[in-house]
């Protein structure tokens, strides 16, 4: 128990001293999972747009096809990312493989259907209710997917931050493609397995809070919007 009280006594110490190692992996953690959601979100958001205000023939083989890959599993595509960006691979050329690049590549992977697959569940509901004066007005598909999108922001703002805290805690696809790499690659959940395991409770504490935190406001962000949302609607 004292081991505990002091770990996380040294971990708010490396936070309010503003420990460098302790920045340094936070500032990469959110440059990789924010570049990852916002390529996500550009790719997932127009996708559910679309399969909500189109008709085709496997449409609802798709929507179960997107809505399985939510829960896709983050080693897998660690493991495909790495094979596809290794020596032997098609796009070993590039040199990607250990780099955040890697690591952006493969949450993207992981984040894009989650978004999509919200994203699609709300604008599913707007399109309902624009469907009959879209149609009438003759409008365009690009038309229809704008309208309801801008009418939707609320609830695609919503989706965006899911993906965003899918992507804060991933540990197993970024952890095969990054390599955990001091200063190159190492973000917050593969520096906490790292120092667990070494020993370095403070630190792996420091960086728990900060990871728990950083869950928490995106939570209290997606509660606000969601309320802000049910009082838009009344």
């Amino acid at each position: 128990m004292d081991d505990i009280w002091n770990g996380v006594v040294a971990a708010f110490g490396l936070i309010i001293t503003l420990d460098a190692d302790l920045i340094d992996i936070t500032l990469r953690s959110l440059q990789v999972t924010l570049t990852a959601v916002i390529i996500g979100a550009a790719l997932g958001i127009p996708l559910g747009a679309w399969l909500a205000v189109s008709r085709f023939r496997f449409r609802r083989a798709t929507i179960a096809i997107l809505n399985a890959l939510m829960g896709l599993p983050p080693v897998v595509v660690g493991l495909v990312v790495y094979i596809l960006l290794s020596r032997s691979g098609p796009f070993g050329v590039f040199g990607l493989l250990f780099t955040p690049t890697a690591m952006i590549i493969a949450q993207v992977i992981i984040v894009t259907p989650l978004v999509a697959s919200i994203a699609h569940q709300a604008l599913r509901d707007v399109w309902a209710d624009y469907h009959d004066l879209l149609i009438s007005l003759n409008t365009t598909k690009w038309q229809r997917i704008r309208t309801i999108t801008w009418d939707a922001r609320r609830a695609l703002l919503t989706a965006t931050l899911a993906g965003f805290g899918r992507a804060i805690g991933e540990i197993g696809a970024i952890m095969i493609v990054g390599g955990n790499i001091d200063q190159v690659t190492r973000v917050l959940t593969t520096a906490i397995a790292l120092e667990t395991s070494k020993g370095n409770f403070a630190l792996a504490l420091g960086l728990g809070f900060i990871l728990i935190g950083l869950a928490i406001l995106v939570n209290l962000a997606m509660h606000w919007l969601s309320r802000t949302e049910q009082r838009g609607r009344w």
